[in-house]
Order: structure tokens, then C-alpha cells, then sequence
């Protein structure tokens, strides 16, 4: 009996660990972005073909309505794909065709208000954004700091 106890115990509390993770790939799966909540703090990290470029880096505001850099919890997550074709007259490549991942993960702060990360990753680059439902009746908010890093790997080295 305590050993069935002690496995189901186990087993919950590894569906809580892996229900704050998440991970979105590009199409051809060498791009990855990991997005995890450590002490109540969003953080990603992105790797190329397993390889870490960008360490746990922290993601997060804090606005005049709350702090959405801290004592963050997960919410949930939705995923989709991104498929388009469009045309730019003034480039080499006049038609461009893209296609991403894309993941959203809604968090929320301390307050139980709600906030959503969108991250969409191709085969060649990651973008993100902080996306928020109104709040009050003049659907503005004040930014006042930025919590969103960017952690590089010491043995990073870049080229101009």
C-alpha cells in the first residue's frame, strides 16, 4: 500500500514539474526554445542542434497595474503552426515563403492576473511577445521596467 502511495505521489509530482515546461521548435527541429518557471520566475533558454545559445534567460515587466516578472505562475499553453507567403519588390528573394512554430503560454503574476508569451520559431530565427487582456476601462498600462534578458554562454564570441 505505501509503495503504491509513494508511486502515485511520484508520478503527481512529476506532471507538475513537466506542466510548467514548455517547448516549441522550428519546422526542421534543430531551433529550440525551452520556457520554464524557476522560484515563480519565467525563464527560456535556446539551443541549435542540442548546442546552448542562450542560457536561462528571464523573461517579464512590471507595470502600474503589477509585477509580471515575479512570483509567476503557469496557467496553461496553446500551440500552433504559421504558414505565409508574401511578396517584397525590393529584395534579392521577392517571395518570401515562412513557416514557424508557435507557442503560447499564459502565466500569471502574484495577483492571479493573466499575461501570455507568444514565441514563434522558424528554422532561422526566434521572435517573442508579451501579449496582456484589458485591464479597467482604459485598456493602458504603464510599463515600468523590463525583466526580458538575454543570458549568453561565456565562450560566446561574435563577429561585425
Amino acid at each position: 500500500m505505501n509503495k503504491h502511495l509513494l508511486l502515485c505521489a511520484f508520478a503527481l509530482s512529476f506532471s507538475i514539474v513537466s506542466a510548467q515546461q514548455a517547448t516549441v521548435t522550428g519546422p526542421d527541429g534543430n531551433l529550440k526554445v525551452d520556457i520554464s518557471l524557476k522560484g515563480g520566475k519565467p525563464l527560456y533558454t535556446v539551443s541549435y542542434k542540442d548546442k546552448i545559445i542562450l542560457e536561462d534567460s528571464p523573461l517579464g515587466f512590471v507595470t502600474n497595474i503589477g509585477d509580471f516578472s515575479t512570483n509567476v505562475s503557469y496557467v496553461g499553453k496553446s500551440t500552433s503552426t504559421v504558414s505565409k507567403t508574401y511578396v517584397q519588390d525590393r529584395i534579392k528573394q521577392s517571395v518570401v515563403n515562412y513557416n514557424a512554430n508557435e507557442l503560447k503560454i499564459t502565466f500569471a503574476n502574484a495577483d492571479k492576473n493573466p499575461f501570455d508569451v507568444v514565441f514563434r520559431v522558424s528554422n532561422n530565427d526566434i521572435a517573442f511577445r508579451y501579449e496582456m487582456p484589458q485591464y479597467g476601462e482604459t485598456a493602458s498600462i504603464v510599463m515600468n521596467s523590463e525583466a526580458t534578458g538575454f543570458d549568453f554562454p561565456e565562450n560566446t564570441t561574435t563577429f561585425i
